[in-house]
Formats: C-alpha cells, sequence, structure tokens
C-alpha cells in the first residue's frame, strides 16, 4: 500500500469512510429510442442496505490514486478515478487524494456499482476537498459518467425518466430482498442494442404506476439470452415474487421478513452467491456527510 501521509497525524489526512451502497430497478420499461441511439425509460430506482466501501486521504500533493484496483480494469478507467478527476478539473483544486475501495457489488450484475462508486466518490471528494458544488452540479458532473450516477448522487428512491437523468422522490415500500448472483456477466452496451429489446412500452404517469403489474422490459430477452439467469429465475420464482433488476444479471426476490429471506438463501443451490438486504427510501451516504 502507498504509505504516503501516513505520518500525519490530523484529522485532514485520516481516511474518511463512506457508503456506495446498491439500487435495484423495481420495475424497468424502455418507452422510446432517441435519434443518438440513447434510450427513453422509465424506472423506479431504489437502495438496498449493503454495497461497497470507499475510503478517502487527503493527500499534500494533486495526485489521485486509486490504492485498490479491480482485476481486468485499469485505474484510469475506474469510474472512481474519472469521478475524482472529473471535480478535480471542475474545480480547480490542487488537492489529490488516495482512494480504498472494498468491493462487495458484482460487476455487470445491474445493482449500479461503479456508478455508486462514482457518485460517492463525488459527494465525499466534494465535503473533503470543500469545493462547495451544489448537488445539482454534482448531479450534473455524474450524468456525464453514467445515466445511473445521477440518482446515487441524490440519494433518494426515486421515479426516473429520460435516459435516468429526469428524477422525481417516490415513496415505495421496503422490504425484504434476496439477491441473487447469477455465475455470469451482462455488459449493457450490448443487450441495450438487442434487435429483440422491447423500446415501445407505453408511458406512465408517476401516479399511475403499480409497481406489480410493471415488469422489466429487458428480462424475457435476457432469460434467453443467459441460461444462467432463467435458470435462477425460475427457481425462484417457486418461492417469492423475483425480477431482474437493471440489465441484469441479478435477480431480486420480495419477502415481507429477514427471517423469510434467509431461509429461502439457505435453499438455494450450492454455490450460488446472494446476499440479504432491507430497502431503503434514501442513502445512507446522505447522513454520512
Amino acid at each position: 500500500m502507498n504509505t504516503n501521509n501516513l505520518t500525519h497525524t490530523t484529522d485532514e489526512y485520516k481516511f474518511h469512510n463512506f457508503s456506495s451502497v446498491a439500487k435495484i430497478n423495481r420495475f424497468l420499461h424502455i418507452t422510446g429510442r432517441r435519434s443518438n441511439g440513447y434510450h427513453e425509460l422509465q424506472t423506479v430506482f431504489q437502495f438496498l442496505d449493503f454495497g461497497d466501501d470507499l475510503r478517502f486521504r487527503l493527500r499534500n500533493d494533486s495526485n489521485v490514486n486509486l490504492l485498490t484496483p479491480i482485476d481486468g480494469v485499469d485505474n484510469d478507467s475506474n469510474l472512481i478515478v474519472k469521478a475524482a478527476k472529473m471535480l478535480q478539473q471542475q474545480s480547480n483544486t490542487s488537492k489529490g487524494v488516495d482512494i480504498e475501495l472494498v468491493k462487495r457489488l458484482p460487476m455487470g450484475g445491474g445493482l449500479g456499482g461503479g456508478s455508486s462508486n462514482a457518485a460517492t466518490t463525488l459527494l465525499a471528494l466534494n465535503k473533503i476537498w470543500n469545493t462547495q458544488f451544489s448537488i445539482d452540479r454534482l448531479a450534473e458532473m455524474g450524468l456525464a459518467l453514467g445515466a445511473d450516477v445521477p440518482v446515487f448522487v441524490r440519494g433518494k428512491t426515486s421515479f426516473a425518466e429520460g435516459v435516468g437523468e429526469f428524477l422525481t422522490p417516490i415513496a415505495v415500500d421496503n422490504p425484504w430482498f434476496l439477491v441473487t448472483i447469477p455465475n455470469c456477466s451482462i455488459a449493457t452496451g450490448p443487450i441495450f442494442q438487442h434487435p429483440e429489446l422491447p423500446r415501445n412500452t407505453a408511458k406512465l404517469a408517476i401516479n399511475e404506476i403499480n409497481i406489480e403489474q410493471c415488469r422489466n422490459d429487458f428480462e424475457k430477452l435476457v432469460r434467453k439470452t443467459y441460461p444462467e439467469v432463467e435458470k435462477t429465475i425460475a427457481w425462484l420464482l417457486e418461492y417469492a415474487p423475483s425480477r431482474l433488476t437493471g440489465t441484469g444479471a441479478c435477480v431480486f426476490s420480495i419477502f415481507a421478513n429477514k427471517a423469510d429471506a434467509e431461509k429461502v438463501q439457505n435453499l438455494l443451490p450450492t454455490g450460488t452467491k446472494s446476499f440479504v438486504a432491507r430497502g431503503l427510501s434514501q442513502s445512507p451516504i446522505l447522513n454520512e456527510l
């Protein structure tokens, strides 16, 4: 590990810890496609009390160092580093940072791990570097990094439209979820471009939403294309309402209480990765800031 600044004893040069939680899409409708290829969607983003952790330590130079690289991902391509450098450039700060990531969320799982990491980085460094940007400005920066970043910046369960940037806070239930992780990773780009993806679901007004009657427009295609997902969903539906989140591959099942969720988790086939988490109305980082 890089040991720069370890001799400093002031709070300024200690690690500061922040949450980077998962999201699920309670439903996801594709309502159209723009001329630039981006898709119009409607969805409800809900946070879970489970995710990654990020630790930030102010440096006495302008370097941005990610001390915990992710296998197969170049540091400069990591959204954490991109977010830090974007904030650095936009604010013209000369401050730097060391960053540690405790990774729990799978890549390509539809849980928004990378987007959550980017949002936490923007929010945390806005405080640590004292750049004093508004939440609106940080959300605008986040959108340049990914369509899901703004909802993590704003930190509230929301109804999203557009490409995900038009957000309206919404009250939904906060049940317990069993999130099951099939042994596959789904790249967002190719699945969005697939010719069999439905792109004409009728738009809903926010007061027309009945989550149970909605669906994930990616689910049929993903189940057809990825046998691991098909097998997982078919198994889980024997026990509880279950649905793909995002573009997949993770599947969430809904339970009234933690005990019931854990009971089904214990029945999962040997070797299946999963976790149990409670739905949240807002991200814990709002309190941590």
